[in-house]
């Protein structure tokens, strides 16, 4: 099976991390960037690197941008060069594009010429952060939509032992256990009769209010 392959353009802290994590997935990842020292950085650590300016659509198109399965644009300090290279993207007939927004401002612009996925990474971790400072046994907070979130939420005494039969989580709470971490491996799908222990990791679905009901009431 042919691997997927990732454009990454814009290698600073943002883009370069996300870069060696996709390799580190076992992707191929092209990274470019403008700056000398940002791609002599990672020359050795991605499958190519490429110094150019990634908003001439020459450069794009001798590049192939077209023919990768996603484009990331990381570009952090620059709004205008992050907006015409998510256009030049989308013109070229690039299958996904994701980008990197500095505002909601900027966010809006790129949702409006047709970026399939804007994030907002200091927003988003600043979320993630708070939630975790707030909830000692929520271990991680992603929030998938307006209406849903999925939390890591970390066992604890009162219910080890318990099977998601005795939490009865979704008909109490609304939310839905989807996953239980245990220290041998991964329950995806848990059954009722699969119980948690006091060292597992449970992953759970369902809103904010939701989530927050059943964390205090087993807690």
């Amino acid at each position: 099976m042919k691997k997927m392959q990732y454009a990454v353009i814009g290698l600073g802290r943002f883009g370069s991390s996300l870069a060696k994590e996709l390799m580190k997935l076992g992707y191929e990842v092209l990274g470019i960037d403008r700056r000398e020292a940002n791609v002599d950085d990672l020359s050795g650590e991605l499958t190519h690197t490429v110094l150019a300016e990634c908003n001439d659509e020459e450069v794009l198109k001798s590049l192939g941008i077209r023919n990768f399965d996603c484009v990331v644009i990381a570009i952090g300090d620059d709004i205008q060069a992050s907006i015409l290279a998510a256009i030049l993207c989308k013109e070229l007939g690039v299958k996904k594009v994701v980008a990197k927004a500095m505002s909601d401002l900027h966010g809006k612009v790129l949702e409006k010429i047709g970026v399939d996925r804007v994030i907002f990474p200091e927003r988003d971790m600043g979320v993630r952060v708070a939630h975790q400072l707030a909830s000692p046994s929520l271990l991680d907070y992603i929030e998938l939509s307006n209406d849903y979130t999925i939390a890591e939420l970390s066992v604890s005494k009162k219910i080890s032992g318990s099977s998601l039969k005795d939490l009865n989580t979704r008909a109490r709470f609304g939310c839905s256990v989807v996953a239980i971490n245990k220290c041998n491996g991964v329950i995806i799908a848990p059954t009722a009769e699969d119980t948690v222990d006091e060292k597992d990791i449970m992953v759970v679905i369902g809103t904010n209010d939701q989530i927050e009901k059943f964390e205090n009431a087993v807690n």
